[in-house]
């Protein structure tokens, strides 16, 4: 295995852990798994709907269905090259594996810096409308003469987001439209690693 490969795998068993950590302490908290509006027209792999007890199918309001990460079938071969066509860019590893990984709503979280949310596909075409943004904020980067990042999270500040410096694979956080500003980690693993996620 290449060392490359090998910071691929830490960082997709780093962001299943913290997934799996989010849903058990949603469970702890609640006594079940998190609840979302379903949407006939807005489909996700995400959406639990076999094997619910009486006693859960009972907390449910109408229109609401159970919902958990899953992972995302690699046979639907998900990727982002369209994106580096696009871009006339290769995006660093740990992005493309990031988003790659599972389907989820979006996952709160805090850090050090305080509060974040989590950024990921809710189902195909939100993947795809996900490489359309980034598609759009690498373009600004460019037009703005500043090195490329691309970002995975929201904070709590408007306008503040948590981002990857395409070259290095560090993680800044940066005001949309300006120079990242503070170094958060080395690595999007590492970065994820020392996050503690919130359960509303």
């Amino acid at each position: 295995m290449t060392s490359s490969n090998h910071v691929e795998t830490n960082l997709i068993t780093v962001l299943q852990n913290f997934s799996l950590q989010y849903v058990r302490q949603h469970k702890q908290i609640h006594g079940h798994l998190p609840i979302i509006e379903h949407d006939d027209e807005w489909l996700s792999p995400c959406e639990v709907s076999s094997n619910i007890s009486e006693n859960d199918q009972s907390l449910l309001s109408d229109g609401h269905v159970f919902w958990q990460p899953v992972n995302m079938d690699k046979e639907q071969g998900l990727n982002f090259e369209n994106v580096e066509l696009a871009l006339e860019l290769t995006l660093h590893q740990d992005i493309k594996a990031y988003f790659t990984t599972f389907y989820s709503e979006s996952l709160d979280a805090v850090c050090e810096e305080g509060e974040l949310t989590l950024l990921f596909s809710w189902n195909k075409d939100d993947f795809q409308r996900l490489q359309e943004n980034l598609i759009g904020h690498v373009l600004m980067k460019q037009r703005l003469k500043q090195e490329e990042t691309i970002f995975f999270a929201v904070t709590d500040e408007e306008d503040m987001i948590i981002s990857v410096n395409n070259n290095t694979g560090s993680v800044w956080v940066e005001r949309v439209g300006c120079k990242p500003h503070k170094k958060l980690a080395d690595s999007l693993a590492q970065f994820i690693n020392k996050l503690e996620p919130i359960v509303k």
